[in-house]
């Protein structure tokens, strides 16, 4: 039935909610798959120069075409007003805010190519801005307001082999011409085999005009662009070392002036990036991580004078990576993002190095699964605007302001007010393996009864080295609203405890202990008394997925295993994937032919004999960090061995097979039923 869809927006109590009437076959109390068609979530909040209003991107599902969809809303900061800014079927994105607060640049795909365009506030008037070939990123206006900087790739325009070929007949047919590879970074996920191209900085006019190229030479420029006061000069950040393909952690900060002279300022190992010039034009902050050959590096807060003197560290006294720096209007510290447990918080560090929490509870931006996320924005004033997300609720935009914090929207009111969801519970214990804390949540289905026994899903997240935190995720909403308690852990590995847990599986994963980690959590979860333990399912993806064929090679307690996209082999992925280079070099002690011994041991297959654990193996056809050879490898052990197995692909999806609503519900959905097909049959309807 062909669906009928009004959006309202109202002020309920100063706040912006929006109200979506549509015409259903029935309506439920439970998050039913469909609905994930319905949610939104805030993001890339920017406050005006007048600290008076915050434009924000407001991110929504197209049912008809399947995919995401970025518009802008504008609302002031005291949440009296929220109106929408550029609005409709076509995309707009990456809003910035002139110098004056005047204008707003923005990108759009309106005329079918992702442009640049402004828009005048006063007036509401647009103009488009560039005509590219290729999609701009990292817009930066000019102090004086007359020009914006952005960076974009240029493809490489040279012959790889001299080759005589004979002259095709007239109206001949052909195969395609072959292609030419001789990069060793030669393939991206999401992008397929690259172009040869590299990315240039240029500047163009405000009101438009031919963009120019500043930088020149085969190195990838980019990042964060920031001018200087004079207007004269961009900073940002590329590796120009001539062997720059091998190198997973080395790039240093450079000026480029307007007439394209190029001038180094950094020359340290390791990697320099996100350069950022003091409102008054003396320092240079910048975020670093150092050149060890480790899976995981702290990213640690720099600042230096602007000829590179003076080299001064903010952040030794913490245990965590900072990001997304910004200066206050003084320009006598600034302000940076850092998870911490799980949980994205705003921080402060003085030129002094003292530090503050000014904002918590970031995140929400990650429908799928509960991963640590979220953005922010400073005012002149020291208002901080930030998307906010709870456990039932994706991400909002907050506004904290003069030690009061306030929100501002409330997107998903519509959808989710009457929805009876999972309730998410926070627990820590020890690992078996050496007593080490994790941290961890469960979700309770609704109307949740501990008396009852409820089956468990063990849900493990990728990275190693990222975090989950309690957050709203569609996935797990689902899984809940099915009956299951969902249990998932920040095991070791994970970041936001510190430098030291994240290198706990340095060379390790996945191993037995990162294992330990996850089984003691769903022992102490058993133990609380409402869980069936003869109910035990387990799933997970990219990292997940591995540690999830990983424990079935290890235990017989799971009824049934989903593994998404995952690494199966440690020898083989290193050797197609697009991620090869920064494995290689910082997850293990050497190349594939010079270690093969402890290749093999992180490898699921070489547990693969062990496996009696019915398997659901999802992946998709265009995954190049974890191909799908690799899932092909497992399937076809486990039907060597006579498992039941079950090879789920997802046609034209890279890595993130969530990545679109409809892939999304597939894979939930698929792992449902797969569940239900191994669940006791007194528990099935």
């Amino acid at each position: 039935m062909m669906r009928v869809f009004i959006l309202l927006t109202m002020l309920i109590g100063g706040m912006a909610v929006s109200i979506s009437s549509h015409a259903n076959d029935h309506a439920s109390n439970l998050f039913e798959a469909k609905d994930i068609f319905d949610l939104e979530y805030a993001t890339d909040p920017q406050i005006s120069p007048d600290d008076k209003n915050v434009v924000y991107v407001r991110r929504s599902y197209d049912i008809m075409q399947d995919k995401s969809r970025s518009n802008l809303w504008i609302a002031t900061l005291d949440g009296s007003d929220h109106q929408p800014l550029l609005s409709g079927k076509k995309n707009f994105s990456s809003p910035r805010w002139s110098p004056d607060g005047t204008r707003l640049a923005y990108l759009s795909d309106k005329e079918g190519s992702l442009e640049l365009y402004v828009r005048w506030m006063d007036s509401g008037q647009t103009a488009l801005v560039t005509n590219l070939q290729q999609t701009p990123a990292s817009i930066s206006w000019s102090p004086d307001g007359k020009n914006i900087a952005f960076s974009m790739n240029i493809p490489e325009d040279r012959k790889v082999l001299d080759v005589k070929l004979p002259k095709k007949p007239k109206n001949a047919t052909w195969s395609e011409p072959v292609r030419y590879i001789d990069r060793v970074r030669y393939q991206a996920d999401g992008r397929g085999i690259l172009v040869s191209s590299y990315r240039h900085i240029f500047v163009v006019p405000a009101e438009g005009g031919t963009p120019r190229q500043l930088t020149q030479g085969p190195y990838n420029h980019g990042g964060g662009l920031s001018w200087t006061q004079d207007g004269k000069s961009i900073l940002f950040s590329a590796n120009r070392h001539e062997d720059w393909e091998r190198q997973s952690r080395e790039s240093n900060i450079y000026a480029v002036s307007l007439d394209g002279g190029l001038r180094q300022i950094t020359k340290e190992a390791g990697a320099e990036y996100s350069p950022k010039i003091s409102p008054d034009g003396k320092k240079i902050a910048f975020l670093k991580i150092d050149d060890k050959k480790l899976a995981y590096r702290n990213r640690r807060l720099f600042v230096m004078n602007m000829d590179g003197s003076g080299l001064k560290g903010l952040s030794e006294t913490v245990d965590g990576s900072l990001g997304n720096i910004e200066w206050d209007s003084k320009s006598n510290g600034l302000y940076y993002q850092i998870v911490d447990r799980g949980i994205t918080q705003v921080g402060y560090a003085s030129l002094k190095g003292k530090h503050k929490i000014m904002a918590t509870g970031l995140g929400g931006t990650t429908l799928g699964r509960p991963y640590s996320s979220g953005t922010y924005a400073v005012g002149k004033d020291g208002s901080v605007a930030f998307t906010k997300g709870t456990p039932t609720r994706p991400a909002d935009i907050y506004v904290k302001s003069k030690g009061k914090v306030r929100q501002i929207t409330a997107l998903n009111e519509d959808l989710l007010a009457h929805k009876k969801l999972g309730q998410t519970h926070e627990v820590t214990y020890a690992s078996s393996f050496d007593g080490e804390e994790i941290q961890g949540w469960y979700v309770t289905p609704p109307d949740f009864d501990p008396s009852k026994k409820y089956p468990l899903l063990l849900e493990i997240h990728g990275g190693p080295h990222l975090s989950y935190g309690p957050f709203f995720s569609a996935e797990i909403q689902r899984f809940v609203a099915e009956g299951y308690v969902v249990f998932y852990d920040n095991h070791r590995g994970s970041t936001s405890y510190g430098e030291r847990f994240a290198l706990l599986l340095q060379g390790k994963y996945s191993s037995k202990e990162d294992f330990a980690d996850h089984m003691s959590g769903v022992d102490y979860i058993i133990d609380k008394g409402f869980i069936d333990p003869d109910q035990l399912y387990i799933a997970g993806g990219s990292a997940g997925g591995i540690a999830s064929a990983y424990a079935i090679g290890l235990t017989d307690r799971f009824r049934a295993a989903a593994v998404a996209k995952p690494v199966i082999n440690w020898i083989s992925k290193v050797l197609t994937a697009d991620s090869s280079v920064g494995q290689i070099m910082n997850q293990f002690p050497g190349m594939p032919w010079e270690a093969m011994q402890h290749y093999w041991q992180r490898s699921p297959l070489s547990l693969v004999a062990n496996v009696t654990t019915p398997t659901l193996l999802i992946t998709g056809e265009a995954d190049r960090r974890t191909p799908i050879s690799e899932t092909e490898q497992y399937y076809q052990a486990l039907k060597l061995r006579n498992v039941d197995t079950l090879m789920v692909r997802v046609p034209g999806s890279p890595h993130g097979i969530a990545g679109r609503p409809s892939r999304m519900i597939a894979k939930v959905e698929n792992i449902l039923a797969w569940f239900r097909k191994y669940a006791p049959e007194d528990t099935k309807e």
